[in-house]
């Protein structure tokens, strides 16, 4: 099963309420490998198949973005699907790598919203392959496949500090025998994680594989008006769901700043009624 692995390494590491009550949070994610048995359900690189109408999305003032991966949503295993994808249709996820574009200021973070891209293509739509403006060079193009694994939160994640054991613990407070009195330092969930995963990271659905901090939060704080502390900052980032990760990559020629990760979130809302084009790009590194 997708999450025996994870599991039986909790029981063995957590004390027994944080285990069970942490695996009761577990989430399948579509891991995208580039090896499997089955079909080819996504790519990174290459030219994008676009609609003859659709223009190549750009950063205004910057420049075009440079495509990133394309996810079949046909292809995926939905059985294993944690958030609503369309049954059929393509995801088109495009960025701005600075490393890509001379001159750029500051080419390892690029946070600004008009900065990444976005673009659902329906089944059935006549499409084209569209080759990137002159000063773009496309990455190599890699073939993914699907690999189930199991995704939890880790790193501050908001449910870590909702979520609580028959005794009344947080889960955040529950590991503190673990760590030891006073000590917060390391993510112990995220080292479980960590121990039994060989990346590269590439995932659809399922709960974030952070660097850094929870992605929902990072997000929220870019489109919440008031405080981390307020009440209703808790409830923004919950609002939020991974979409898609895409890890740096040598075979795609991609690498997010000092080897980092990208990460598109949406709020649940936008994605259920298919608003793509709402959803937001977050860059973590070492």
């Amino acid at each position: 099963m997708w999450k025996d692995r994870l599991s039986a390494l909790a029981k063995d590491r957590l004390p027994a309420e944080a285990a069970e009550t942490w695996i009761e949070l577990f989430q399948p994610g579509i891991r995208l490998a580039d090896s499997g048995p089955g079909p080819r359900v996504a790519r990174l690189g290459g030219n994008p198949a676009l609609p003859p109408e659709v223009d190549w999305p750009s950063w205004p003032d910057r420049g075009p973005l440079n495509f990133i991966a394309a996810v079949d949503c046909a292809a995926l295993p939905r059985e294993f699907l944690s958030i609503p994808l369309p049954a059929e249709g393509t995801l088109l996820f495009f960025y701005f790598d600075g490393e890509r574009h001379p001159g750029y200021p500051d080419p390892a973070f690029v946070e600004d919203v008009e900065g990444s891209r976005v673009i659902f293509v329906p089944a059935g739509t006549a499409v084209t392959e569209r080759t990137p403006p002159a000063d773009i060079n496309p990455y190599p193009s890699v073939d993914l496949f699907a690999e189930i694994v199991a995704t939890a939160p880790e790193r501050e994640h908001l449910l870590l500090d909702q979520t609580r054991t028959a005794s009344g613990a947080t889960l955040a407070e529950a590991v503190q025998t673990v760590l030891g009195p006073g000590r917060s330092g390391p993510d112990v969930f995220g080292e479980l994680r960590w121990e039994i995963e060989q990346g590269p990271f590439h995932q659809i659905g399922g709960f974030a594989t952070p660097i850094q901090g929870p992605v929902e939060k990072e997000v929220a704080g870019e489109v919440y008006e008031g405080s981390w502390y307020d009440p209703g900052f808790a409830e923004e980032a919950a609002r939020w769901v991974l979409l898609a990760q895409i890890d740096s990559s040598k075979e795609a020629d991609m690498c997010w700043g000092d080897v980092g990760m990208l990460y598109w979130v949406i709020r649940s809302a936008d994605l259920a009624a298919g608003r793509f084009e709402n959803a937001r790009c977050t860059m973590q590194c070492g």
